[in-house]
């Protein structure tokens, strides 16, 4: 556990703000923005922080009694604005973030909707200590670990499971507040359509006020890194799923005067390893200043940000790790404003995060063709 809990202190969960901390006044209301993208400013009326479901319930009739619609949020990670909505009363699930119940016969976990990821499981941890078989998480998203489960499946998000699929496969039922304040269990045998349509319905149906999660047992993977080219990927994950492995992802290079850009790349996947193999307590790792230093490379020597990636990726290669810790990872939050100091920027700056679903035989061409055009549109 002391592992664990340095790791989230080394990414800043010890610094989380609280509820309702995001926004200040303005003329009318309150000012809300996301986190990353920082590009969707809007003007909700107020900002509830609901800590029990009754709570919720008076949340709702108070925003009917107004006539103002509701808009969700919990970590306000997503870019898309959809978590919020001008004049809204915006519900803040931060608080709705207990663990209710544990079935360790069956491995289903049921938590309220604001729990994020870390604090899952290091509750699931904790509760089940001196387990010699342990349930946890078969897959959370990549890029940040702050995200809320109701956010999650609100996104229908998925991780780096070679072969699972979104988060709906892991979601055993949920229940649903509706706008008169009524509650609904929902699961694929109850409630089946309502199941099927707020599962990736960006809170347009009600609020999810609790998650009943399939878990997967506990187990241990050891990385196995190698650098390919594009042509060499497809098959690379056709075998690596065929070899058992169970995550991966390939970082591609982002150098667009390489001829290599986005044709090379970092892949790394994780295969089940046997109980009885050792985790050294000191294995490698990027510290939170390294991490600093490497996004400000990713600004201004991607050539040498690539390079450093890949070396310690390369490096860590061999390394074993838990099935639930090695999904987490730093997330700098607020990065930007310490990059737009150092680089003495004119104006503020973020980055937005897009995903393109391409067909696995085209995807070869499609990136060539986006690198060619990338590499001209730059040079002219």
């Amino acid at each position: 556990m002391s592992l664990l809990t340095d790791f989230l202190k080394t990414i800043g969960v010890s610094r989380w703000p609280a509820c309702g901390s995001y926004g200040r006044a303005t003329a009318g209301g309150i000012l809300v923005n996301d986190i990353h993208s920082q590009l969707n400013a809007t003007r909700v009326g107020e900002i509830v922080c609901p800590g029990t479901l009754e709570e919720v319930r008076q949340a709702i009739d108070q925003a009917r009694s107004k006539g103002r619609p509701i808009c969700m949020a919990g970590t306000r990670h997503s870019m898309g604005a959809q978590q919020f909505a001008t004049d809204a009363l915006l519900l803040d699930t931060s608080r709705l973030n207990r663990v209710l119940h544990l079935d360790v016969e069956k491995g289903l976990v049921e938590v309220e909707a604001g729990i994020c990821w870390p604090d899952l499981v290091r509750q699931l941890l904790k509760i089940q200590k001196h387990r010699s078989m342990q349930w946890s998480i078969a897959q959370k998203q990549t890029g940040a670990d702050r995200l809320s489960l109701g956010g999650a499946l609100a996104a229908n998000a998925h991780g780096r499971g070679l072969r699972m699929r979104p988060l709906i496969a892991d979601v055993e039922a949920f229940t649903l507040m509706d706008a008169e304040g009524k509650r609904h269990t929902c699961s694929r045998l109850e409630n089946s359509e309502l199941f099927r349509l707020v599962i990736g319905g960006y809170g347009l149906f009600g609020v999810v006020t609790a998650i009943t999660l399939r878990l997967v047992p506990r187990k241990k993977l050891q990385r196995i890194v190698r650098v390919l080219s594009l042509d060499e990927l497809m098959p690379a994950f056709e075998k690596r799923i065929a070899d058992g492995f169970l995550h991966g992802d390939f970082q591609y290079m982002t150098d667009e005067t390489s001829e290599d850009f986005l044709w090379k790349g970092v892949f790394s996947c994780y295969l089940p390893a046997p109980p009885d193999t050792p985790i050294p307590s000191h294995q490698k790792q990027v510290s939170e200043r390294e991490w600093h230093h490497l996004v400000y490379l990713g600004h201004t020597n991607k050539a040498e940000a690539f390079q450093r990636y890949a070396d310690y990726y390369l490096s860590s290669s061999g390394q074993v790790y838990w099935s639930d810790t090695h999904q987490l990872g730093a997330y700098l939050e607020n990065y930007h404003r310490r990059l737009d100091r150092k680089l003495n920027a004119s104006t503020p700056a973020t980055e937005m995060i897009t995903e393109i679903y391409v067909p696995r035989p085209s995807l070869c061409g499609f990136m060539g063709k986006l690198g060619t055009t990338s590499v001209r549109t730059m040079s002219t």
